[in-house]
C-alpha cells in the first residue's frame, strides 16, 4: 500500500533552508523515495531561488506553497485576497526571473496569524471580536470566496495545478451546509485540484489517531504531523513533535484511505533522522485502527454538524 505521492512540507528561512539541503543524504533520500517538497515561500529571494533550482536539477517535484508576511496574515484567509493576488503576481515574476519549475501551487487556508496570537495571549478579550465577525463576515466571506476562485483560475491559466491545505472541520461545515466556523476564523472553502486535510495528531494527543481515522475516509490527500518545525504560536499550538512510533502509526493509518500523503515537516524529519528509515518503510506492517475512540469522535462530529446546521440557517 505504498503511497503514489509523498510530499514533505518545508517552512524554513533561506539560511536554514540551504543548510537543510546541504545535509548529507537529504537529496538522495528524497530521490530514492520519489518524494516531493512543498516549499513555504516565506520570501522571494535569490537565495531561495537557488534552492529551488537545485531541487529542479535533482528531479525533485516542488510545490510553491504561497505565504504572506506575518503582518498580512501569513496564511491566506477572507481578509487578505488583495495581498494574496499581489503575492501570486510577485511569485510569477520571481519564478520567471530565476527560471523556476513547479509541480503545483499550494494555497494555505488558515486564520490570520496575528488574530491567533491575540487569541493565545488573551482569549477572553478576543471573544467580542469573534462574535462580531460571526455576524458581519457573511458578505465579506462571499466576496473573498469569489476572489479566491478567480485567483485559482488565474493560477490554472498559467499552467499550474492548485492545492489547498485545509483544517478538517471544513468537511463538517460542508456536510452541515454551514459557514459559521469559517466566518469566525476568516477561512474559505475554495475548490481546487487537490485538497489536503491537515490531520496533525501531535496537537490533539491522546485522541489524534482517532481524529485521523474519523476524517480520513473520502480524503483526496492527508497531511500527517507534526514532526517539528513551522511557525511558533506559544500557548496555542505547543506540543511535542511526533516520534518515530507515532509517525509510523499515522502513515500506516492514512495510507489505508489515500495514496497521496504529506508530512509536516521535512526539517523535523531530518532533525530526528526519519528520512533514511522512510526509504525502506514497511507500509504494510500491521497497525490497529482506533475503532472505539474514532466512534466517539464520529459522535462528537455528528453533534457538531447538527449545531452548525441550525446556527448556519439562523445566520444566513
Amino acid at each position: 500500500m505504498k503511497p503514489h505521492f509523498l510530499t514533505f512540507f518545508c517552512e524554513l528561512a533561506p539560511g536554514p533552508l540551504g543548510e537543510l539541503f546541504d545535509t548529507e543524504g537529504v537529496l538522495e533520500d528524497l530521490r530514492e523515495m520519489r518524494a516531493g517538497v512543498s516549499l513555504g515561500l516565506v520570501d522571494l529571494t535569490g537565495e531561495r531561488a537557488q534552492v529551488v533550482r537545485r531541487l529542479n536539477r535533482e528531479g525533485i517535484p516542488v510545490t510553491a506553497w504561497l505565504l504572506l508576511p506575518p503582518e498580512q496574515g501569513y496564511w491566506f484567509h477572507a481578509g487578505n485576497i488583495v495581498q494574496a493576488r499581489a503575492r501570486y503576481e510577485a511569485f510569477r515574476t520571481w519564478s520567471a526571473q530565476h527560471d523556476l519549475k513547479w509541480s503545483s501551487v499550494g494555497l494555505d487556508i488558515e486564520p490570520d496569524i496575528e488574530e491567533l496570537r491575540r487569541w493565545a495571549r488573551a482569549p477572553l478579550r478576543s471573544l467580542p471580536g469573534l462574535l462580531s465577525r460571526l455576524i458581519l463576515r457573511g458578505g465579506r466571506s462571499r466576496d473573498a470566496k469569489a476572489g479566491y476562485r478567480a485567483l485559482v483560475e488565474r493560477i490554472r491559466a498559467d499552467g499550474h495545478k492548485v492545492d489547498t491545505y485545509q483544517f478538517p472541520f471544513i468537511v463538517d461545515e460542508r456536510q452541515a451546509r454551514s459557514s459559521v466556523l469559517r466566518r469566525v476564523a476568516g477561512m474559505l472553502d475554495v475548490p481546487t485540484d487537490r485538497e489536503v486535510l491537515m490531520l496533525y495528531t501531535s496537537f490533539v494527543r491522546p485522541q489524534g489517531p482517532a481524529l485521523l481515522w474519523s476524517y480520513a475516509p473520502g480524503s483526496t490527500s492527508i497531511a500527517v504531523g507534526s514532526t517539528g518545525g513551522g511557525v511558533e504560536l506559544p500557548g496555542l499550538l505547543a506540543s511535542a513533535p511526533l516520534d518515530w512510533t507515532e509517525l509510523s502509526r499515522d502513515l500506516r493509518l492514512a495510507v489505508r484511505w489515500t495514496h497521496d500523503l504529506h508530512v509536516f515537516s521535512l526539517e523535523g524529519c531530518v532533525k530526528q533522522g526519519f528520512l533514511p528509515r522512510l526509504r525502506d518503510f514497511n507500509w504494510d506492517a500491521p497497525v490497529e485502527p482506533p475503532w472505539v475512540d474514532s466512534r466517539r469522535v464520529d459522535a462528537v462530529r455528528r453533534a457538531a454538524r447538527s449545531v452548525l446546521g441550525v446556527s448556519g440557517r439562523l445566520l444566513r
